[in-house]
């Protein structure tokens, strides 16, 4: 990788704001939010209902735009919020999870990686996932994910399920994601292909130190009915819509 300080070559041309969508990372938040603000550009927190102490913590940051949901809504809804803030100050916005689990500078490396010219999303690969002190429902949830994605007719990425993300702005805006909670995360890359937005990789590093108490969302029942019934609606539509239309759609 590069060296992750060095700013001097990233266009000043393509503005780029970060967003932290938070529920409940009041133990891990303020540093991610720090180590973010260390790259001066705009940063966006959006606090998705949390009831613990996160909200106050992140209030108390200067050089942050926080923004709140009274109730969760999902980390899609957080995201898009977080766009709609952006949008006036930025042409891409990355997205950093609030778990610690990314160190923000790797954003650069999704930078670098767009080619010139274009507008693709970068979905940063996380390395070293396969080790046995990483969650076993990461390691599940990204292999489950990745394989649905290609059968929705989304693109054959390795880290469909990873959070930290540089998405052109407004093109993703525009397109019609109906998940608002982690489903969002894998319908706006199915959706970005039927649109013929590029849909690209860039490697960056994860923090998963064994016996990290990492705060998990995760509700095996509950989000699995929840992928299953986006990945089903997705496939019925790849089947029954000609891609002509469905590029229309978004």
């Amino acid at each position: 990788m590069n060296d992750p300080l060095e700013m001097s070559d990233i266009p000043v041309k393509d503005r780029f704001a970060l967003i932290i969508p938070v529920y409940n990372h009041e133990k891990k938040v303020v540093d991610v939010v720090r180590e973010a603000l260390k790259l001066g550009r705009p940063v966006f927190v959006v606090d998705d209902g949390s009831t613990d102490a996160s909200w106050e913590k992140v209030k108390a940051i200067d050089g942050v735009t926080v923004l709140h949901h009274p109730v969760n809504e999902g980390k899609g809804a957080a995201i898009m919020t977080g766009f709609a803030a952006a949008a006036p100050v930025a042409d891409w916005v990355a997205t950093i999870d609030a778990d610690g689990q990314h160190d923000p500078v790797d954003v650069l490396n999704l930078i670098r990686a767009i080619p010139p010219g274009e507008r693709p999303i970068i979905v940063g690969r996380r390395e070293g996932m396969l080790g046995p002190h990483i969650p076993w429902t990461s390691r599940f949830g990204r292999h489950f994910s990745n394989f649905w994605v290609r059968l929705s007719g989304g693109p054959a990425i390795s880290d469909s399920q990873s959070g930290m993300r540089l998405y052109p702005l407004p093109e993703t805006m525009n397109l019609k994601v109906r998940a608002r909670r982690f489903q969002f995360e894998v319908e706006i890359l199915v959706r970005a292909r039927w649109r013929g937005i590029p849909v690209l990789e860039a490697p960056v590093r994860v923090t998963y130190e064994p016996g990290d108490q990492r705060v998990s969302h995760f509700r095996p029942l509950v989000d699995f009915l929840r992928n299953t019934g986006t990945f089903s609606r997705l496939i019925v539509m790849r089947i029954l819509i000609p891609s002509y239309i469905r590029k229309k759609m978004g």
